[in-house]
């Protein structure tokens, strides 16, 4: 590995004159940390310190970090075809639109952008499209979830239902409509999970009614909030925002871009729940962020009502750099690691292992609940447990920051709704080793049980 410490400050230097972070405040006091080598599930910055990364950069590195197949497959194709735009087409787009759609095990037809902001932009023009042309003219509106995080561009924020996310940007696209998530914890005394994730699915009919159904294009939700703060539903909700959704021909839209490629412990995050979605957004474990790729798969009977011979009848929209033959090339080939080295089953089995060494912490002061999904998992900070007050901002950054100082990385639910980023997340490479879960799991143990003993949590 470079040595980069005779040119350390030089750099870090024109960090702060050119380089603007995103969610960082201009001219932060602390440095940003310069990551300059990753292998498996471990990055290492410039001062050579290592550190676990279970946050997987951002959510996406999901076949871990210096895979050397992955580069090598990029190469080749960009020696061989380095750029063509999918209005004609190229051999590693067409292999991996198969792919994908033996992937969802169902019958879909792929639309490639670059990031999932992207993906979701083009699902809603395809929902409102795909009325038009199916004689409902009137449906243009997309309903979402409070906590619920799309995408940063400007339809995809405006279904975001993170009002921290927005402010000062609006106003965004119209006619996105938003409703309560299923947040268990923070449920009704008195009322049973079942009852609530109920009551919150029946809150997307009242507002399909109220807002009058031929308005109503889609309904686009993840299988779990996981940026919004890990809020996992229970198969009641989830079977009954399909149901209404079928009823009042709305269509639904699953937001696979975290949840995919095996974080859940199966192919999709909807696989878990049986849910058969009209379109399905991906990104980030896709290429396990090594290249930028994403994709939208939309079944098969809504893409031939795009079939009319009318001037406006094909789907006009371009995108030129989705489906970047070396992109493409790369993510087959990570999709065949994650099958080879069966990834996907290990993430349930990691998951299972990380959500029952983190259970003993439920009696902990500070934890309020923990939520896991497949192998991805929130903890929910609180300054009071029997009122569920979030924990302060000040706390959650203190231990996040405690963590980073004995080499583990971790997340949290940051600029979301004002007083409840108190979640703190882990979301793992799923080729994470059992030496590396030790690592996590008793570093993280000993941070929270130090909370205990008054070490500070600055």
């Amino acid at each position: 590995m470079p040595d980069f410490s005779p040119e350390r400050d030089e750099l870090l230097d024109k960090d702060k004159k050119y380089l603007w972070h995103s969610m960082a405040p201009c001219n932060a006091a602390i440095p940003p940390m310069v990551v300059t080598a990753g292998a498996g599930s471990w990055i290492t910055d410039i001062d050579g310190n290592r550190y676990l990364d279970a946050m997987s950069g951002l959510w996406c590195v999901n076949a871990g970090y210096g895979r050397k197949e992955l580069a090598e497959a990029a190469y080749e194709q960009l020696l061989a075809l380095p750029y063509y735009p999918l209005s004609q087409s190229h051999v590693p787009g067409i292999q991996l639109a198969e792919k994908l759609s033996e992937w969802l095990e169902d019958d879909y037809v792929i639309f490639f952008s670059n990031s999932g902001s992207e993906a979701n932009e083009a699902a809603f023009k395809i929902a409102r499209q795909y009325h038009q042309q199916n004689g409902d003219p009137g449906r243009h509106k997309i309903i979402s979830r409070y906590r619920a995080y799309h995408g940063g561009s400007t339809g995809a924020l405006a279904a975001t239902g993170q009002a921290q996310r927005k402010f000062k940007y609006e106003s965004l696209g119209g006619g996105f409509l938003h409703v309560r998530p299923p947040d268990s914890y923070r449920r009704p005394d008195g009322m049973t999970e079942e009852q609530f994730n109920l009551l919150c699915a029946q809150e997307i009919e009242e507002t399909i009614v109220w807002e009058a159904a031929e308005s109503i294009a889609a309904v686009i939700m993840e299988p779990v909030i996981t940026g919004g703060g890990m809020l996992v539903p229970q198969q009641c909700y989830v079977d009954r925002v399909q149901e209404i959704c079928k009823r009042h021909g709305v269509l639904l839209i699953v937001d696979e871009v975290i949840c995919g490629f095996g974080r859940s412990g199966r192919k999709f995050g909807h696989h878990n729940f049986g849910l058969k979605p009209d379109i399905v957004t991906m990104a980030k474990g896709l290429t396990s962020g090594y290249l930028p790729l994403s994709a939208t798969a939309v079944r098969r009977t809504i893409y031939e009502r795009f079939a009319s011979d009318g001037e406006y009848g094909h789907f006009r929209h371009v995108n030129t750099f989705g489906g970047n033959p070396a992109a493409c090339a790369l993510a087959l080939k990570n999709l065949e690691i994650l099958e080879q080295e069966g990834l996907v089953d290990r993430a349930r089995e990691l998951g299972a292992r990380l959500e029952s060494e983190m259970r003993g912490l439920r009696a902990h002061p500070l934890v309020g609940d923990i939520r896991s999904f497949g192998f991805l998992l929130g903890i929910e900070l609180v300054a009071d447990k029997a009122t569920k007050q979030p924990a302060s901002a000040e706390t959650v950054k203190g231990i996040i920051g405690q963590c980073k100082s004995r080499g583990l990385i971790i997340g949290r639910n940051g600029d979301t709704v004002a007083g409840y980023n108190n979640v703190l997340t882990f979301c793992p490479p799923l080729s994470s080793t059992d030496e590396d879960m030790n690592f996590l799991c008793a570093t993280f143990t000993d941070v929270m049980n130090n909370q205990l003993k008054g070490t500070p949590v600055a």
